[in-house]
């Protein structure tokens, strides 16, 4: 496996949108520093959809993805909780749990989550297999400059280590309106689909702080 980037203590940023095709972010540590944060342009969102692929052994609590603003900490986050096979997902400050999605430990996960803000409803899918769909939030949406949080879950800092992801994300892609669930399977698939508009890993624009580390993402031969 090629290493291309170890940061230990130090913020970094990317000077231009990288292409991070075929690569993973690797948290190897507990900590309550080492994170990614992703940047966007966008400070209005009326609907979210997020796709990534996680891998991880822990069976603790830990952020899978964490969207904050000045006016909402949770103002959309997936969260994986200890109990075996059980999410809760937030948006404006406001939850609802999903169980048995057929999330396993040790393998890629391909995790996905929209949300709505005029109808308030918010769904999960785990490697294609769709949710029931909950009422979260409705109203409001997100508004304001976001802090797009990988491998931590806090606005601004105050990080806590009983929290943090300890494993390998890649994959990463955000978008302003809620996907078909068609286009979610392609995504689970990894069959053609249509990159995303806030985030887009193949253009990714971000900044580590900590030891996090861009590799080769590793596949079963």
């Amino acid at each position: 496996m090629a290493l291309l980037l170890l940061l230990v203590t130090l913020a970094s940023c990317a000077a231009t949108p990288q292409d991070l095709a075929r690569k993973m972010f690797t948290f190897p540590e507990a900590t309550n520093t080492g994170h990614v944060k992703l940047l966007t342009t966008k400070q209005d969102l009326s609907a979210v959809t997020v796709c990534l692929r996680s891998f991880t052994d822990l069976r603790r609590g830990h952020p899978v993805f964490s969207l904050a603003t000045s006016l909402a900490s949770n103002d959309f986050l997936i969260f994986k909780l200890d109990a075996s096979d059980l999410f809760d997902l937030w948006a404006r400050d406001k939850k609802a749990e999903f169980a048995l999605q057929g999330y396993k430990l040790n393998t890629w996960n391909a995790i996905c989550s929209t949300w709505d803000a005029t109808s308030g409803l918010i769904q999960l899918w785990v490697n294609g297999k769709p949710s029931s769909r909950k009422f979260v939030s409705s109203g409001s949406n997100i508004i304001g400059p976001m802090s797009i949080v990988l491998g931590q879950d806090s606005y601004g800092g105050g990080f806590d280590i009983n929290q943090s992801f300890i494993g390998m994300i890649s994959d990463v892609h955000m978008w302003d309106y809620t996907m078909s669930s068609c286009e979610i399977q392609n995504y689970s698939d990894e069959l053609s689909f249509t990159l995303g508009n806030v985030l887009n890993w193949n253009a990714l624009d971000f900044q580590i702080t900590g030891r996090v580390l861009i590799e080769d993402k590793q596949r079963i031969c």
